[in-house]
């Protein structure tokens, strides 16, 4: 474990081997970079790998939010960015999961010449977006914003975080995301709830459930020229795999790989499926053979 100092604020990233291509891994919602604690040592077999704890998130500095360093794609996309630059030192393949496959395609977007290659894995469609929820039914039309606007009420927000933020409750939202429930481990709810007794914790999970705005994959997509895999949980709950499939429309996606009876967080619930994949696409896509003269 390691400490990067980005606009005041500590950010914490792990690094395994020291020999190959960088590849930096970015965690989902609630996530950290112990997510990808089945995937980096093997990895590290054949590239330099990185995984970072995005701001508001795992052991990084959680921060009330603010106008300059709000919880938003564009702030995580300038951390990653800044981060390849400043710790990695050269352009390098992305690897997201959730919304990390957001924070990924925006830092792919907004920097092209950093980002070689990405690898999203269910990557969160952000249904709750306003754009879905103004095609939605009137009961999800309006009450999810009802909601949020009750969860933006502190002594609310903070009790429903704090009722969220228990081990029974954990266990049972990752239940219903891991097709396979043997992968729920006391060593998972652990890691994933230890951040979530930090100081400001709270604050960052309501900025982020009430934020129904900015961008959809589909709208960073089409933008991005770097070769892009997709991996999709057939059996993830979340973000259902006939809406994923439609991304595999876009020009710069080069594979989409369906993942039988895998939920929403592959890269953990089914390392021996995803680890083999990810380090083929990383040697040829990522590495296309030079042209020969």
């Amino acid at each position: 474990m390691a400490v990067w100092q980005w606009r005041g604020q500590a950010i914490r990233y792990q690094q395994f081997g020291s020999a190959g291509a960088p590849v930096l891994l970015i965690h989902g919602f609630g996530a950290s970079s112990d997510h990808w604690r089945q995937n980096s040592p093997v990895l590290a077999e054949q590239q330099r790998v990185f995984a970072i704890d995005l701001l508001g998130f795992g052991g990084s500095a959680k921060p009330q939010p603010s106008q300059d360093l709000p919880y938003r794609f564009e702030t995580w996309s300038a951390q990653v960015r800044d981060f390849i630059r400043e710790v990695i030192g050269e352009p390098a393949d992305l690897v997201g999961n959730s919304i990390g496959c957001v924070v990924a395609l925006q830092a792919a977007v907004d920097e092209p010449a950093l980002v070689r290659s990405l690898a999203l894995l269910d990557c969160s469609l952000r249904l709750l977006h306003e754009r879905y929820l103004a095609q939605s039914a009137w009961p999800r039309r309006f009450g999810v914003p009802i909601f949020q606007q009750l969860l933006a009420w502190k002594p609310f927000g903070g009790f429903f975080f704090q009722r969220l933020a228990q081990p029974r409750s954990l266990r049972r939202i990752l239940q219903q995301a891991y097709a396979d429930k043997t992968a729920v481990t006391d060593e998972l709810i652990e890691l994933l709830l230890a951040p979530a007794r930090d100081p400001g914790a709270v604050d960052v999970f309501l900025a982020f459930v009430t934020y129904s705005q900015g961008p959809l994959p589909q709208d960073l997509l089409p933008l991005v020229t770097c070769p892009t895999l997709i991996l999709w949980g057939e059996a993830d709950p979340w973000e259902p795999i006939a809406q994923g499939r439609e991304l595999a429309n876009y020009p710069a996606v080069r594979e989409f790989i369906a993942l039988p009876g895998v939920g929403h967080c592959p890269m953990d619930e089914a390392p021996d499926q995803v680890n083999p994949i990810l380090q083929r696409w990383l040697q040829t896509a990522a590495n296309p053979a030079p042209a020969i003269p």
